[in-house]
């Protein structure tokens, strides 16, 4: 068995922790869109209470890749339903890595928060101004990396969550938000998936 997650549950495990907590004000369920993918792309959807977010993509064929993240406890795990196994993100990756880009903790004074997201020193950031999104109210900013790189971000200000992001490698918005409590199963490790270790699987990988 070589049991590979797929493309987003495995590229989204690294943007969670590559970011930056806040608790949303609302619970809420919704589809994340390319702004920059073709009409054919899988569907990607996203979960989220006050403690918890669940990511998930349905794959050709019927599989589904899920990341679960934990804002409380700083954790996150990666579920990959056709082996039937989960793998905990390594607490390296975890600790003081982040969610701030989804969670920030003032929507209308996010800048700080945005900035920790920076690998590098000498990035900037600004408040743009009030926008709507969607039908829906956003507060927008613009940050720019210490490269020069400028991007934009627009937080709701009801679901104190990002609704829109845009930058040099790309974009996204989240569409058919659907607010109200969710399911707390869908932030739970099923029942007959197995635990398999990400460190040693990672070692698995042949050197390119």
């Amino acid at each position: 068995m070589n049991p590979r997650p797929p493309a987003l549950a495995r590229g989204l495990a690294l943007i969670l922790f590559s970011a930056s907590p806040l608790f949303a004000q609302s619970e809420f369920s919704a589809e994340i869109v390319n702004l920059q993918g073709s009409a054919a792309q899988p569907s990607v959807k996203v979960f989220v209470t006050r403690e918890k977010m669940r990511v998930e993509d349905q794959q050709k064929g019927g599989n589904t890749g899920a990341v679960i993240v934990d804002f409380a406890k700083g954790t996150a795990l990666v579920l990959i339903s056709e082996q039937k196994i989960y793998m905990e993100m390594p607490q390296a990756m975890s600790q003081q890595r982040g969610t701030a880009f989804f969670r920030p903790v003032e929507i209308d004074n996010a800048c700080g928060e945005i900035q920790k997201m920076a690998f590098k020193t000498g990035g900037s950031c600004q408040k743009i101004g009030n926008e709507t999104v969607n039908g829906r109210n956003a507060v927008k900013y613009e940050g720019k990396s210490a490269e020069g790189e400028t991007s934009q971000f627009w937080i709701d200000q009801k679901l104190a969550f990002p609704v829109k992001w845009q930058g040099k490698g790309g974009g996204g918005e989240l569409r058919n938000i659907q607010e109200g409590a969710q399911p707390a199963s869908l932030f739970e490790i099923p029942g007959g998936f197995q635990k398999m270790d990400m460190g040693g699987m990672m070692g698995q990988v042949p050197p390119h």
